[in-house]
């Protein structure tokens, strides 16, 4: 038996299994285009999502997915999970958060409190069980009241295997940086190229509390241009120095490493480097000299960049903005720092207007906001409009993120230097047929190529069609979910949502370590250092990135839905404009035109008709009355239920 299990071992596959809220499992085949394969819950062996495993292949069947079993556990994934106490007879268990934990976590007798029954606690897996038997753990944080706001916030984050406070060494070693660095200051000012005259602001949102970037623009004159009518401009993108005071293998460095990216939540912020540095030492506060890494370039106001150079300076902010702050200047044509906006504007718009040309896609979407009474109860939402403002800074970080590539490829000329870009791969192709469908039965129409390749152009020309309609935003979400996904890597394939051959994030290392081991890869390749880049560990580092940012993402995402569903749990029997999202065989899903607060409407509860899905139309019909529901239908509807614990709402038609 012993040999039979080896064999099988010898035969088995290596890779990171993927469960559903089913609790099926799925293995990525290591052949091109084949289906993954399907492990049926009996056969996880105790298996978890994200695990790493070794599965083997059951038979094929002809007619029938490709089936196999676990047949050994790795490396598990998450020894932590989130949820609420229960009690089942004498069984205490934990009901997990995670919807694609399967299993109960029994909570032993010995280590119960009976009085945290009903209450959002952190547990800690001690025995994992097997495929009979279900986890055992014990409770290590209690959150509080489940349906309470600081329970719930707390219990998204902890879920994502992220803690919102810094370990006391980490958090001292700041303190002992900033300390450091104010005794050395003037010293390091002497390296620096001297930027404190030049006229310079920052442009953030109203709530931001650090600031990773600024902006200075100057009119020069320039030989080449002696013949010319066009004026030459010096744009400075100056970004926070991190990287000299988060040195490579610290304690600092190690935890943001561990922690990847700044979290953003309805409510708070979660930095990826302690306050002191985040808010104070690092950020480019106004009236304050600070260390930069800059990008400055020469460059006419259509935005060609004549000239281009990369270095370490000091900078004194001027004047901080908000967005909207800015906006008024150049709506009204007058106010601080006027004149550079307008240039700065035009120039952005410019730079767009060429992004465009090459093939860009216009993935704009408005933000949801929520107002929060004191208790972190949601008392109006709304959406943050994007104004010029927001775009010109963005197009701005957008030429210094894809000229610093453009620097690292030339100057280096090898492949595999360690650089980490940030790269887009095509569509999915069957996503992109199964998308051109779907449009179809909206009556709209994507033309793809006979690989199935969707082009840029047709991309924008269907968003430019739709914009401003109702399914506006139910078909770029669409969009999107075909489009690959955006990643971290040391392999460059270019850009394909920006249409940038060469691309990477340098603008934001006070909330994103990929930024930081940018800026340190800069300098190296500024001093000719590079050599001593780790290309195997930068590769393992891009690939942990690009999954900690899926994490980071989904506890966003988690905590505005929580907030989309208590917003409604507090308007039981209120009627809303909503917009049919999702068509299925029980019900259709509407989601709600204001907060985007996505519910469904069960068959049942549409009246005295017997309806039927039409799946080729995305449609149900009533078979007496022949009424039919479309997707993208809008529809008046009035909140029935709310399950807060389930994050779901029951509409009915209003």
């Amino acid at each position: 038996m012993k040999e039979n299990r080896q064999k099988k071992q010898q035969q088995a596959i290596k890779g990171t299994i993927r469960i559903n809220s089913r609790g099926i499992g799925y293995l990525a085949s290591e052949k091109v285009n084949e289906e993954d394969i399907e492990i049926d819950p009996y056969f996880l062996k105790g298996a978890m999502d994200k695990d790493i495993v070794l599965v083997v292949r059951h038979p094929a069947r002809k007619d029938s997915r490709q089936k196999g079993e676990v047949v050994k556990i790795l490396e598990r994934a998450k020894d932590q999970f989130t949820g609420v106490l229960e009690k089942s007879g004498n069984i205490l268990f934990l009901n997990a958060d995670d919807r694609r934990m399967y299993r109960d976590i029994i909570i032993p007798d010995k280590s119960a409190d009976k009085n945290l029954i009903g209450k959002k606690v952190l547990v800690k897996i001690t025995n994992w069980g097997d495929q009979k038997k279900n986890p055992e753990g014990k409770v290590i944080k209690v959150f509080g009241k489940k349906g309470e706001h600081e329970a719930e916030i707390q219990s998204i984050i902890f879920n994502k295997g992220f803690d919102s406070s810094f370990p006391q060494p980490v958090e001292k070693e700041a303190e002992r940086i900033a300390q450091e660095a104010k005794q050395k200051r003037d010293l390091e000012i002497s390296k620096r190229k001297d930027l404190r005259q030049v006229p310079t602001f920052t442009v953030d949102p109203a709530d931001a509390k650090d600031f990773d970037d600024a902006i200075s623009i100057r009119k020069i004159s320039d030989k080449r241009l002696a013949n010319s009518d066009k004026q030459l401009y010096e744009v400075g993108i100056h970004i926070a120095d991190v990287s000299y005071y988060v040195r490579e293998g610290g304690l600092l460095d190690k935890e943001a490493q561990k922690r990847g990216f700044s979290i953003y939540l309805v409510d708070r912020t979660i930095p990826m480097l302690p306050e002191v540095l985040s808010n104070d030492l690092c950020s480019l506060n106004p009236k304050e000299e600070k260390f930069a890494f800059s990008a400055i370039f020469k460059m006419t106001k259509e935005g060609k960049v004549l000239e281009s150079w990369f270095g370490k300076t000091v900078i004194s902010s001027d004047k901080r903005f908000t967005y909207e702050e800015a906006q008024m200047v150049l709506n009204e044509k007058k106010g601080t720092f006027f004149q550079e906006l307008e240039i700065l504007n035009t120039l952005a718009k410019n730079l767009k207007k060429e992004r465009f040309k090459k093939g860009a896609i216009d993935f704009d979407t408005d933000e949801i906001r929520f107002e929060l009474d004191k208790a972190g109860r949601p008392i109006r939402v709304f959406r943050k409009e994007r104004q010029d403002t927001n775009k010109m800074i963005e197009e701005l970080m957008l030429l210094a993120n894809r000229k610093v590539a453009e620097f690292v490829q030339h100057r280096t000329k090898t492949k595999k230097n360690g650089f980490i870009f940030r790269i887009h791969d095509l569509p999915n192709k069957e996503k992109i047929k199964s998308l051109s469908i779907f449009l179809r039965a909206l009556g709209y129409s994507l033309p793809f190529n006979e690989q199935n390749v969707v082009s840029s152009k047709d991309l924008n020309a269907l968003f430019a069609k739709i914009e401003g309609r109702a399914e506006e935003s139910l078909i770029k979400t669409a969009a999107v979910r075909a489009m690959a996904k955006a990643v971290y890597s040391v392999k460059n394939i270019g850009h394909f949502g920006l249409a940038f051959q060469y691309y990477t994030h340098f603008t934001s290392p006070i909330r994103r370590y990929p930024d930081l081991l940018v800026h340190r890869f800069l300098e190296k390749c500024l001093t000719n250092k590079t050599s001593a880049i780790d290309f195997e560990k930068h590769r393992k580092l891009a690939e942990d990135l690009s999954e900690k940012e899926i994490q980071v993402t989904e506890a966003e995402r988690e905590s505005i839905k929580f907030k989309q569903v208590e917003y409604m749990s507090s308007r039981i029997g209120q009627v809303f404009d909503g917009i049919i999202s999702g068509i299925t065989d029980w019900g259709i899903y509407v989601e709600e035109t204001k907060a985007r607060a996505e519910g469904m409407i069960k068959l049942r509860d549409l009246g005295d008709d017997y309806y039927q899905l039409d799946e080729k139309q995305y449609s149900i019909v009533g078979q007496k009355t022949k009424k039919k529901f479309r997707l993208s239908d809008k529809v008046k509807i009035r909140v029935k239920r709310v399950d807060l614990d389930n994050r779901q709402i029951d509409y009915e038609l209003a």
